[in-house]
């Protein structure tokens, strides 16, 4: 018997992140800044998509997300099922890579949720193991369209903050309308924020920092902490993806800005 194309999962993953969890963005007239990657995925990162998904998963699938069951402490587990309260401050961050930096930056300060979202299939699985490893509850890891969850899954001012991280540049000028931090997404993304929720980019493409300095900058709804870009600040662990960009003589630049 077949499933229904929102409900396909790879075969290895019966209980995992959906191969195509909201079917219907892929035929939206909408330009894509992601190509979604399965990639190899190594034992350890199967065992825990396949053990923690119900747990810590969430499939970005279009239907109203409720915070405060998400990030219920033992979510999947009988445990939770008394523990819906108020949610933790909640960040979201968009593109993960393989987790580290989410899963450092998770410990070190526990009482904030993080919700994580990428599309990459090794990532996900590898913070998972992660956060089980360092026995932590506030990560709950996203599958799926970044733009879907922000415009159809989550209610207004519900975020406590953005993270960009390193973001595909997309390079070649044909190219640049692919970027992620574009004006039409950003307002998206600043109406979910909280007042006092801080976006927080960083990137070590330097015409692309210059891009998300000119659109943040020009977001009524936001404040720049700072004039231009900001000291990179200590809280953002450096990556493996990081250090070798300034092997390349790359310049990492970070923004915070501000939802007023």
């Amino acid at each position: 018997m077949s499933s229904s194309p929102a409900t396909d999962r790879p075969a290895m993953f019966p209980d995992g992140p959906a191969a195509r969890p909201h079917p219907g963005a892929h035929h939206e007239r909408r330009i894509r800044t992601f190509h979604p990657r399965r990639g190899r995925v190594t034992d350890a990162q199967a065992d825990a998509i396949n053990r923690l998904w119900r747990r810590w998963g969430q499939d970005i699938d279009g239907t109203p997300l409720d915070l405060a069951e998400l990030f219920a402490p033992g979510r999947g587990t009988d445990a939770a099922q008394d523990s819906l309260g108020t949610p933790p401050p909640v960040v979201l961050e968009i593109g993960f890579g393989m987790g580290d930096a989410t899963a450092a930056m998770a410990a070190a300060d526990p009482g904030t949720g993080i919700l994580a979202v990428d599309v990459h299939t090794p990532g996900q699985g590898n913070l998972l193991h992660l956060a089980q490893d360092a026995g932590l509850d506030n990560v709950r890891v996203g599958n799926g369209d970044a733009v879907v969850l922000l415009r159809d899954m989550l209610a207004p001012g519900s975020l406590a903050g953005l993270r960009v991280y390193f973001p595909d540049p997309w390079p070649k000028a044909r190219h640049h309308k692919r970027r992620l931090i574009q004006p039409e997404f950003v307002r998206l993304a600043v109406s979910r924020l909280a007042p006092g929720a801080v976006v927080h980019c960083a990137t070590d493409w330097e015409p692309y920092a210059e891009q998300m300095l000119e659109v943040l900058g020009a977001e009524p709804a936001l404040r720049n902490e700072h004039d231009g870009y900001a000291p990179r600040p200590g809280f953002r662990p450096m990556t493996k993806f990081e250090r070798q960009g300034l092997e390349k003589g790359h310049v990492v630049n970070d923004l915070l800005f501000v939802r007023v």
